[in-house]
């Protein structure tokens, strides 16, 4: 019988989280009861999904690791199967989040709450400049000399976007702005969904020198769907490749911000020490780039966090606090105003410069290593198979993956469930035939499949290569949700994407990040420390 993991008190954790060593602190629900209570420096690693997480996001398997939950019994069972898979300084936290907020330390709402807090802290630091939506609508009205740049992904700007906006995802402003605005007269206004990459958007260009009069859009594009403007889907505006001259300019920028805020630039023969290091001192390496230059040549291993969202979900990413972080790119330029963010937030960082043209180059996408798979035993079903037996058999099939992924397709009749709870999910679906799991890729649905073999007497498959084997093989997908065995807890939707009051919603989110900038000045567990603008 396997002895019950250790737990540490709240006062330790208190301590753990100041002592200076790497303390990694996972919650093992899923995201939208996560975002609902939890510690400001926990990273939300639901239970469902772990084995396609921690590898990535806790690489060292000794690191000091610290579960908690809000009481749902989720995180021993995240503790002892972490340890199952070679991980040997794992804890849980005595009674929970409840305990925590019992002891009289604060408890925050809401996901990427470190990031999101800390661009509210540079706004009210460095006195960012903002403009509201009226104003920027005035100068659409009156063609006013102004150039409008998107800071989210590419994806969430086509899906929602002000007219006239261009897609300059956060890292890329310096590096594509010498090409974007030619004159110095034009005024630049940076926006996002909402207010966090608006602002560090706007102050990485103030910060980089640029001569233009650089604003955030206050609250964004929300800020300007409230104010009654119209918002279009399927933008496409892009920024054009950098020439020679642009490059120049943002390669100078960065020196200046690199210089002003001491950003160490590594070579590759640290780099290599420091990975010979890797199992006594985690280390995380990121190519901050652009994902179709990524998918174009990068170094083999190196996980493509382009610098924007790496600074906008740095906790989903970098989870264990205190560790080394390089960030890689092919002119050091966005490495380095993704760096200097990160600095101010706490984080041990450097920068590299690496040729992604020539040596040991591979493309495509970055794949995450998938822990515990060599220990599933339950046989896989193809999908030609599993079509023959939905004819001719009682067969139920489950998919476990992402409730976004099986509303957009998913096997005809298949249930959605998370895989946490099977054993709900068994009990719901009918009683007769064999159990299939599939999920995106079958990955997930190996795992699940091992899980559901102790739970029900039937026999279980899961479906050789997933959903997207199905696919592949020519066999119809059904979309929406159809069969929703558990709620689909697994992603908080945005604002503008849920199903009540949109506006309300909209007008709470704003408001609660605002707050951020409040709570972080009497909150001793962040770790920011913001560099005041130089003052004339």
């Amino acid at each position: 019988m396997t002895a019950p993991p250790q737990t540490i008190e709240p006062a330790a954790l208190k301590a753990a989280l100041h002592d200076g060593g790497e303390i990694a602190l996972l919650d093992a629900r899923e995201e939208v009861i996560f975002d609902g209570r939890h510690i400001l420096m926990a990273a939300c690693i639901p239970l469902s999904r772990m084995e396609l997480i921690l590898d990535s996001a806790v690489p060292r398997r000794s690191t000091r690791v610290v579960w908690c939950d809000d009481g749902e019994g989720l995180a021993v069972h995240a503790a002892a199967r972490m340890a199952s898979l070679g991980y040997t300084n794992v804890t849980v936290l005595a009674g929970g989040i409840a305990a925590w907020q019992q002891a009289g330390y604060r408890i925050y709402s809401g996901v990427h709450v470190p990031s999101k807090a800390f661009a509210e802290v540079v706004e009210h630091t460095t006195g960012t400049p903002w403009i509201t939506a009226a104003q920027l609508k005035e100068l659409i009205d009156t063609k006013a000399d102004f150039a409008l740049f998107d800071s989210r992904s590419y994806e969430e700007f086509h899906t929602n976007a002000i007219p006239g906006a261009i897609s300059v995802p956060g890292a890329e402003l310096v590096y594509r702005f010498s090409d974007l605005v030619p004159s110095p007269e034009t005024l630049v206004v940076v926006n996002c969904g909402g207010r966090t990459r608006s602002i560090i958007g706007a102050q990485s260009l103030i910060n980089a020198g640029v001569p233009n009069k650089v604003v955030s859009l206050k609250n964004g594009t929300q800020g300007w769907a409230l104010t009654g403007y119209e918002v279009i889907k399927g933008a496409t505006a892009r920024a054009p490749d950098v020439s020679a001259t642009g490059h120049a300019a943002a390669h100078a920028a960065a020196d200046r911000v690199a210089s002003r805020h001491g950003i160490a630039r590594i070579d590759a023969a640290i780099l290599a020490s420091w990975e010979a290091e890797s199992s006594s001192r985690t280390l995380y390496v990121f190519d901050v780039r652009t994902p179709e230059e990524y998918l174009a040549g990068h170094i083999p291993g190196m996980k493509n966090v382009p610098g924007g969202q790496l600074v906008q979900e740095t906790e989903r990413h970098a989870t264990t606090w205190g560790a080394r972080v390089v960030l890689v790119d092919d002119d050091g330029v966005r490495a380095t105003m993704t760096a200097h963010w990160m600095k101010q937030m706490g984080w041990n960082v450097a920068t590299l410069t690496l040729d992604m043209t020539g040596g040991a180059i591979e493309s495509g996408p970055w794949m995450p290593r998938a822990l515990g798979l060599e220990h599933v035993t339950v046989p896989l079903i193809d999908a030609a198979s599993l079509q023959q037996r939905m004819q001719t058999d009682s067969v139920s099939v489950i998919d476990v993956d992402w409730s976004k992924d099986y509303y957009k397709g998913h096997v005809p009749g298949a249930w959605y469930g998370i895989r946490s709870r099977l054993d709900a999910i068994l009990k719901r679906i009918p009683a007769t035939g064999a159990v299939v799991i599939t999920s995106g890729d079958g990955s997930l649905a190996r795992l699940a499949s091992e899980d559901a073999k102790k739970l029900t007497p039937a026999e279980v498959f899961a479906l050789d290569g997933g959903t997207a084997a199905w696919q592949q093989a020519g066999f119809p997908l059904e979309q929406g949700a159809t069969l929703m065995a558990t709620s689909p807890d697994d992603l908080r939707l945005r604002a503008r994407d849920q199903s009540g009051d949109v506006r309300k919603a909209m007008e709470d989110y704003l408001s609660w990040e605002i707050e951020l900038v409040n709570q972080m000045a009497t909150d001793d567990d962040q770790r920011f420390k913001v560099l005041k603008p130089d003052r004339v």
